[in-house]
């Protein structure tokens, strides 16, 4: 997008990750409820197209691979191999709604971690925007009339799996001076292995309902299709946090939290009631509240690197 001015190049970035990012969702939940697809095989083929638009992006000079260890990757390879999977199985199981929900309650999760863990601390003010988050989940999933335990298991294991994962990835980086973009590049082949070794276990491979099945071409240009925008939510991330502020960044992020929302219930007719409504409202200010104080205690904390002589 060199050709475009500064402007047209943010606003194409952000779009392109805005239109990735909602139909990831929704073709990933039409595969699983109209189709049928498997859960594990579509994550299979996600990792797979992931390694190898990564590997295209570093032969047409994006980012320079680092060379790591196998060791040294290996937990972040098998989190992040759990964080997609149970993700996709509480959309799988959950209504969009309760789906999107859970995926907020990483945000506290997270804090418990790093607090007891890696005995980090935070400002009350911090915390307390925990207490809404966690409160608007409650009630939505109290008052959902698709609840469903197992649905609610998957999203659980699911947040707790994110949360570690996205702990260890902020350590790993660190650790290791490395991107994102570098370290996914060794995760996604490592991730794919394990799938491969684990399908055969719980999914047929061959047959009906298997991934070699007899899927109809469209079916396949669907998954195919999913695969490549899986790549794309993640380049753009990439992208829009290398060339975008943090405010910029969060933001979105609840525009497109919101418009997820609206679309589960216009797409797949997921009933929303007023105490529903409700969750929702009381979990988006908490997350709202969360980034505000976040966002200003970067800014503090760089202001007083900048004021030391």
């Amino acid at each position: 997008m060199g050709w475009l001015p500064a402007q047209g190049r943010l606003a194409a970035g952000l779009l392109v990750n805005l239109a990735a990012s909602i139909c990831i969702v929704f073709l990933n939940k039409w595969l699983y409820v109209r189709l049928g697809f498997p859960n594990l095989s579509l994550t299979l083929v996600h990792f797979a197209i992931t390694w190898l638009g990564l590997y295209l992006c570093q032969a047409l000079g994006a980012f320079s691979p680092k060379s790591l260890q196998p060791a040294q990757v290996l937990p972040l390879a098998l989190s992040f191999c759990g964080f997609v999977v149970f993700t996709n199985l509480s959309l799988q199981s959950n209504t969009i709604g309760t789906y999107q929900l859970a995926k907020a309650m990483t945000t506290p999760v997270i804090v418990v971690i790093q607090s007891v863990a890696y005995g980090k601390t935070f400002p009350l003010r911090i915390k307390l925007t925990l207490v809404p988050i966690t409160l608007g989940v409650f009630l939505n999933s109290y008052y959902d009339v698709k609840f469903s335990v197992l649905g609610m298991a998957f999203a659980t294991l699911g947040v707790l799996v994110t949360s570690l994962y996205q702990v260890w990835v902020g350590a790993k980086q660190h650790e290791l001076q490395v991107n994102s973009m570098q370290l996914l590049y060794y995760q996604a082949p490592m991730s794919s292995a394990m799938l491969l070794f684990i399908i055969p276990f719980f999914e047929p491979v061959f047959g009906e309902g298997g991934i070699f099945g007899p899927w109809t071409l469209s079916a396949v240009i669907m998954v195919l299709l999913s695969g490549i925008i899986a790549f794309m939510v993640n380049l753009s991330i990439y992208w829009i946090i290398g060339n975008t502020s943090p405010v910029t960044y969060n933001m979105f992020g609840h525009f497109k939290f919101c418009i997820t929302l609206l679309g589960g219930c216009l797409l797949f007719k997921d009933p929303l009631s007023v105490n529903q409504g409700l969750g929702i409202l009381c979990t988006l200010f908490g997350i709202l509240a969360y980034t505000h104080f976040k966002l200003s205690e970067q800014e503090s904390n760089k202001s007083k690197l900048a004021q030391r002589p």
